[in-house]
């Protein structure tokens, strides 16, 4: 007979996504199980190399931003990008990223000064995710069932029934939830049991990854040591990333077309290449991390009282680390939406939003990170001979080729754009008021108060974040207490919903933001914005909470006009 637990929320994967998911959640109240199949302190994979700006903001608000900050690579080892003809060899240009220590000293770097309280960390999945780990499992709103297998669900008006089972022990467990979450991966169970599809493009490249041990590599290594090598010679193309700082490296060989299989090239001949070491260089393979990139998209992320996010409902090239960080971002927009709902004062309709403003995002980031992987592709298969001569000849191969890949490489890895340019565009609890959505691209964008916007972010006088001022509920920025908000704080006080008010008096954000009042969600995205609150407070505060959520667009804009 089947053993029965009870939770508001059952999430599937306790990887960063998973993780991320469940402390949000239980932030804001909610108690949460979830099932992995790895043993408690197993490590992930060696993969994604850093986490942006914008999920380093959610783990800001969740308590943990310092300890990450704090983890990586050693203090003052710089993330710097260096292009060149091999790891070892002659250096072609350089994007300068400062150390994590360099950060907290204020030094400047190539991605310049973000409007953001945390910039991006360059830190492995292999020592983020056991202090994800660690805080979630600390939490006592979160049960966290490792070695358990999820097997199945059904699903009723009321809620969920997952099967699940211990991977040791046999046992079956029936876990009954308001809600489940599948943050299961790529083979994601979940994306199956709602009959999502992933469209896209299913293989566009192989790679052949190696993370290994060199100990005396980093002595070898030119100048300031980097954090990624991007290496162009006509032998062999390929990116190493230094892992630890000292002895563990990540290596990518990219394989051509006519190269079908991951053997298709001898791994420790194309290692070499990409070094540039002879047959006397000594290293250790810990593991053969190869992969596939891809460009896919779930067709649906959402089946009633079941949701899928991460690797679960989108797949392609993790340029800039952002299949995971696209992943943390799912988690950020889901979690509010469904503690509102848990906790009363949203309507259940509210959960729609999160496939209306997460897959087309997904879908946009997916192109990006397609397009980038095509033109570097073309790079990489255009390196001749002459970028190794030692004349004039050659002095320009390497000039035009490191200018080249700066530009293009520049974008990937201060990609301003992906962080802070994307916007809800067709969401249903978004008061629209008719004006157009700035466009953005991988690595530039246009701070705005337009709705569906991310708030632009600004430091206040007395030193605070904004975000950190707004709390974890609707706020109100107001730039003139001489504007009434009351019809505004009564109407939320009516229906539950938890809304501040922040005044800020400074001519500069005043400018920036274009309206005297703006209503900014749980997650930082601009929900509504006027110089005057609406005449119809109430209506916005129903829209926002997902009581209007099947509102037209143009009803939208009506509601904002009010």
């Amino acid at each position: 007979m089947n053993s029965r637990l009870d939770t508001n929320v059952l999430v599937v994967g306790a990887g960063p996504v998973g993780l991320t998911l469940a402390m949000d959640l239980a932030s804001r109240g909610v108690d949460v199980t979830m099932v992995e199949t790895r043993r408690a302190g197993e490590p992930p994979n060696v993969k994604c190399n850093q986490v942006s700006a914008r999920s380093m903001e959610v783990f800001r608000r969740l308590g943990i931003a310092g300890k990450i900050r704090a983890t990586g690579l050693p203090a003052e080892y710089r993330n710097d990008v260096s292009c060149c003809v091999s790891a070892t060899g002659a250096e072609l240009s350089r994007i300068k990223l400062p150390s994590r220590a360099g950060r907290l000293r204020g030094e400047d770097g190539d991605d310049g000064a973000w409007p953001t309280p945390e910039p991006t960390h360059r830190i492995n999945q292999l020592f983020l995710e056991p202090l994800l780990f660690a805080h979630a499992a600390a939490q006592p709103r979160i049960r966290i069932l490792n070695r358990t297998q999820f097997e199945s669900f059904s699903q009723d008006a009321q809620g969920v029934t997952a099967l699940v089972r211990n991977l040791d022990s046999g046992e079956r467990t029936s876990i009954r939830s308001g809600y489940l979450v599948g943050c299961d991966g790529a083979r994601s169970t979940v994306r199956r049991g709602i009959g999502a599809e992933l469209a896209g493009i299913a293989q566009y490249q192989r790679v052949q990854s190696t993370w290994f041990r060199a100990p005396q590599l980093l002595s070898l290594l030119p100048g300031e040591p980097a954090w990624m090598y991007l290496a162009f010679n006509p032998r062999r193309c390929g990116t190493m990333m230094a892992i630890d700082g000292k002895e563990t490296w990540l290596i990518h060989n990219f394989l051509y077309n006519d190269e079908p299989d991951y053997d298709s090239i001898d791994r420790d001949w194309a290692i070499r290449q990409i070094l540039g070491v002879g047959p006397e260089f000594d290293f250790e393979i810990i593991s053969k991390e190869d992969w596939t990139g891809r460009r896919l998209v779930a067709d649906r992320f959402q089946n009633g009282r079941v949701f899928i996010a991460g690797d679960a409902a989108h797949l392609w090239i993790p340029h800039a680390g952002y299949g995971m960080n696209a992943g943390i971002a799912d988690a950020a927009n889901l979690a509010w939406k469904l503690a509102a709902v848990l906790n009363g004062w949203a309507a259940p309709a509210l959960l729609d939003a999160y496939q209306a403003e997460r897959q087309p995002i997904t879908d946009q980031v997916s192109h990006f990170a397609f397009n980038m992987a095509k033109e570097v592709s073309q790079q990489r298969r255009e390196i001749t001979a002459d970028i190794e001569r030692h004349d004039a000849v050659g002095d320009a191969t390497r000039a035009a080729i490191g200018k080249e890949a700066y530009d293009l490489y520049v974008q990937q890895q201060c990609c301003a754009g992906l962080n802070f340019g994307y916007f809800y565009a067709d969401s249903p609890i978004i008061a629209y008021d008719g004006h157009a959505h700035p466009a953005y691209s991988m690595g530039r964008f246009t701070s705005s108060s337009v709705p569906g916007c991310r708030a632009p972010h600004v430091w206040l006088r007395d030193g605070r974040s904004l975000y950190d001022a707004l709390g974890d509920g609707y706020g109100v920025i107001r730039f003139s207490s001489a504007v009434a908000v009351s019809g505004l704080v009564a109407a939320a006080e009516r229906r539950g919903v938890p809304l501040s008010v922040l005044d800020i008096d400074d001519a500069e954000a005043s400018e920036l933001y274009g309206r005297r009042l703006v209503l900014v969600r749980p997650d930082r995205h601009v929900a509504w914005r006027g110089d005057e609150e609406p005449a119809a407070a109430t209506d916005l505060i129903d829209l926002v909470r997902g009581a209007h959520a099947g509102a037209s667009p143009r009803e939208h804009r009506v509601l904002a006009q009010t």
